[in-house]
């Protein structure tokens, strides 16, 4: 055999093994899809296939980055450490032409190649070939070589197959991950749709949509602005991170924040860039915690507007469709959550009111009957009072408490027979008083209760004299209950203040303040109901009627402040005209 015809064999020979070789690395290529779960792993293992196919110095395997728009290398073998975690521009070097023009390209010379972006100042020669999903160029395979023209046109066709069914191997994989990622959300839908149709109150529902809101979407923070119509006011409900629910206040106007334009218009409103959208919320939390990136999801119940779940996260990012469309998911389950909270309030509302319009009917009954029974015995009493004769008594304090015991006497008498002529007009008993006389009487009804109590009042009255046109008793009931209240609150005695002042809208006003523990919390905006009591001994009658008797003298009884230190009341009448 000549020399011609053995090269000739032997390039043959060559070149079926370097087929046989590309076959079983494509085969091994195509494997890893079914063998290996992690999408990591697989990478590597593909780049080892193409290392030993081209006996390459070096080779890496780059993703584009959908938030930055750059390659960054996934996956590298024998790379120098300046090439390790390079990110490259779409468009830049050979690998970024490849990925933006999505064909492969073949370097046999990087020194006379002006796309080419030196990593490694060993390398002579590169060949790179486009990575492709669902249609669309992902990033680039790279192979590199220490030596010029170490690959030939044949080598670029292998390599772009190759890369191409790495690209299949990555679309199945990515394609099971986020099959099996959209299992477990539909899961945890489902199971956050049970958890939050279980709560009856708003805030917990909140706290539950925002918790599972980071959970689903890995974000930085996760918040829930409730909207109030009547002021037109977003107002935070709920702010949490990883670590669970954060202490925040927050309240803003729609048209002041880009919130408004999700609220407004029903629909999402993402932002990549917080920093540059001039954003009006949550100014110092956004700088503080460097969020970046913002996706709005506008809570909407039948067309009306419940508020806004909004998520966080501290990079640029682009929310994709799955992202927006779990965001919508839970947006609407806790839309349906909000409204059946609502509408269990409103049930207990109305059983509530229901329970006390029973007990207030039962209570009526009794008190008629009572007011009967008792009106016979005062009568006695009234009559056998006055006949002691007890008028020409030298002590004046004696002689005014018999007074006042003879006024009472006949103001028990009206009480009874108010309750038997129940809805008959009380503006006949309403005669002009001096606001003056009546506070001074209250006070020497209540002086022996106040020694025994260790509380001292004070009186300060206004310059001028204040007539007001009211039922004198009924009025006095309604400042003994706020002075006993008052007692109340200080066991270990104290100090009471009564200041009356004519107002800029020319009405009296009684304000009663005390040095006591103050209201509870929980019974601030509860504390005019009837049968509401904060102590085992109390009816919880006592500030509800005073509020009646006020409203019934065409005034206004309300709570101006209470603090640990002690509370207010105001008292508000009209003059007399």
């Amino acid at each position: 055999m000549n020399s011609d015809m053995s090269l000739v064999v032997s390039q043959r020979s060559d070149n079926e093994k370097t087929d046989h070789r590309a076959v079983d690395a494509l085969y091994r290529i195509s494997a890893f899809a079914s063998t290996q779960p992690d999408p990591k792993l697989a990478l590597e293992g593909i780049l080892d296939e193409v290392m030993n196919v081209f006996d390459a110095s070096s080779a890496s395997i780059c993703l584009l980055d959908a938030d930055s728009d750059q390659l960054s290398i996934e996956v590298e073998r024998g790379l120098s450490k300046s090439g390790k975690g390079f990110a490259l521009p779409r468009g830049v070097g050979i690998t970024g032409w490849v990925a933006l023009h999505g064909e492969p390209f073949l370097c046999p010379d990087v020194e006379k190649e002006e796309r080419y972006v030196e990593l490694d100042d060993r390398v002579r020669s590169e060949m790179a070939a486009p990575l492709s999903e669902g249609g669309r160029t992902v990033g680039a395979l790279n192979v590199d070589s220490l030596e010029r023209e170490a690959f030939q046109e044949g080598d670029l066709r292998l390599l772009t197959l190759m890369a191409n069914e790495a690209g299949r191997v990555l679309e199945n994989m990515w394609m099971v991950q986020q099959l099996r990622r959209k299992a477990d959300q539909f899961q945890t839908l489902v199971q956050v749709g049970q958890d939050m149709a279980g709560k009856r109150k708003i805030e917990e529902v909140l706290q539950s949509i925002t918790r599972e809101a980071l959970l689903l979407m890995d974000c930085r923070l996760a918040a829930f602005f409730l909207y109030d119509p009547d002021n037109d006011l977003l107002n935070l409900h709920s702010l949490q991170d990883g670590s669970g629910p954060r202490s925040y206040r927050e309240s803003l106007n729609p048209a002041e924040s880009l919130l408004g334009t999700s609220l407004r218009g029903h629909r999402q409103v993402q932002t990549r860039d917080l920093f540059r959208t001039e954003e009006h919320h949550f100014i110092e939390l956004i700088r503080d915690e460097n969020l970046h990136s913002m996706l709005v999801t506008p809570v909407v119940y039948e067309s009306e507007p419940i508020g806004l779940l909004t998520l966080y996260v501290d990079r640029k990012h682009r929310f994709n469709d799955d992202e927006r469309m779990i965001a919508r998911a839970l947006a609407d389950l806790g839309a349906i959550a909000v409204q059946n909270a609502r509408l269990y309030a409103r049930v207990f509302d109305s059983e509530e009111s229901m329970r006390k319009s029973e007990r207030l009917t039962t209570l009526g009954t009794l008190a008629a009957e009572i007011a009967h029974e008792i009106r016979n015995p005062l009568m006695v009493i009234r009559l056998l009072f006055d006949s002691l004769e007890l008028e020409d008594m030298a002590d004046e304090n004696k002689s005014k408490d018999l007074s006042i015991i003879r006024e009472k006497l006949d103001d028990l008498n009206q009480i009874a027979g108010r309750i038997l002529d129940f809805g008959k007009s009380r503006e006949s008993f309403r005669e002009t008083f001096s606001l003056r006389e009546i506070l001074q009487e209250v006070a020497l009804l209540v002086r022996l209760k106040l020694e025994q109590s260790h509380v001292s009042l004070n009186i300060e009255e206004a310059s001028e004299e204040i007539l007001i046109v009211v039922d004198k008793g009924q009025l006095q009931q309604a400042l003994l209950n706020l002075i006993l209240n008052a007692l109340v609150a200080m066991p270990k005695g104290g100090r009471l203040e009564i200041k009356t002042v004519l107002s800029a809208n020319a009405k009296a006003e009684i304000l009663v303040k005390d040095t006591g523990s103050g209201v509870p919390d929980e019974f601030r905006d509860k504390i005019f109901d009837s049968f509401l009591s904060g102590s085992t001994g109390g009816s919880g009658l006592g500030l509800a009627i005073s509020k009646r008797i006020l409203r019934g003298h065409d005034g206004d009884l309300e709570l101006v402040e209470s603090t640990s230190s002690g509370t207010v009341f105001r008292l508000t009448l009209p003059l007399s005209v």
